[in-house]
């Protein structure tokens, strides 16, 4: 699949008068950071991120506060960021807006010394990006992620929280709490309707724990874009937050998994990032 890929983007590069030499193939995790950050230090205008979150996360942190732009073609389980900035699906069209796309700036949110465009969190989506991430790229796709959401509700046991925002405390058990910088997860999975990538704020998404079949009676809501009209969804923008708990926490940064930390601390980057998009 990677080869058929780096083939297409070849050609596609080829006819529109490009160096098809320039498309490389990630071998491991972590390359792809490390051919972003080489690109940029040879001055490359802009690099284009062909593959899913993980993929785009990798060279968005390496290009962030550059003057290197970002163009994508999604082709990952969610998309989450794609989606929000209107990518095409079509590799070609997709492409082509690293050539004749507007470029916008974005922010991101940064947790530690690890930035995230679209969506980081704790508790239930945490979880499932873990069990999601140890299947590996061949057992991935929207069923498969249904599917283990599904299993982990059935045993999830929350976890008790302290979520500082300012001067503000809220001690409370939830099921999750989402950091969201954009707007949806991806597969139109909407987790925080009012967010915008551009607004210098993070939407801080804490959603209470309730029952398995709650949460499945409720799971429309998310796809329809008005989990905020759900009751035990709270949301606030906010430029940082805290969130600890007496046990090590389980969180991702889009769509990543992370582990072994008591604390973690969110704060908003603003125009952190330059991508290409539609000019409409």
């Amino acid at each position: 699949m990677a080869r058929a890929r780096a083939a297409q983007a070849a050609a596609l590069l080829t006819n529109r008068g490009a160096d098809p030499s320039n498309v490389f193939i990630t071998e491991r995790p972590g390359h792809a950071r490390e051919l972003a950050l080489a690109a940029t230090a040879r001055g490359v205008a802009t690099i284009v991120a062909w593959g899913g979150d993980g993929t785009m996360n990798e060279i968005a942190s390496a290009i962030a506060f550059t003057d290197t732009a970002l163009a994508l073609v999604p082709s990952g389980s969610g998309n989450g960021l794609a989606r929000e900035l209107r990518i095409p699906f079509d590799a070609s069209a997709a492409l082509a807006l690293a050539f004749n796309g507007r470029e916008r700036r974005i922010d991101a949110g940064q947790i530690a010394e690890r930035l995230f465009f679209n969506v980081a969190g704790v508790g239930l989506d945490a979880r499932v990006a873990h069990r999601f991430a140890v299947g590996g790229l061949k057992k991935r796709g929207f069923s498969r992620y249904v599917a283990i959401t599904m299993r982990e509700l059935a045993h999830y046991q929350p976890d008790r929280l302290a979520i500082s925002t300012g001067a503000s405390t809220v001690e409370t058990s939830s099921l999750l709490v989402a950091i969201a910088n954009g707007r949806e997860y991806g597969n139109g999975a909407v987790i925080a309707p009012h967010a915008r990538l551009d607004d210098g704020l993070l939407d801080l998404v804490i959603v209470a724990a309730r029952s398995l079949v709650r949460a499945f009676v409720e799971l429309p809501f998310v796809f329809m874009g008005v989990i905020d009209r759900l009751g035990g969804v709270r949301i606030q923008q906010t430029d940082s937050v805290t969130i600890a708990s007496a046990y090590p926490l389980v969180y991702h940064v889009d769509g990543e998994p992370i582990a072994g930390t008591l604390r973690i601390s969110a704060k908003a980057r603003p125009r952190a990032l330059r991508v290409r998009v539609p000019v409409n």
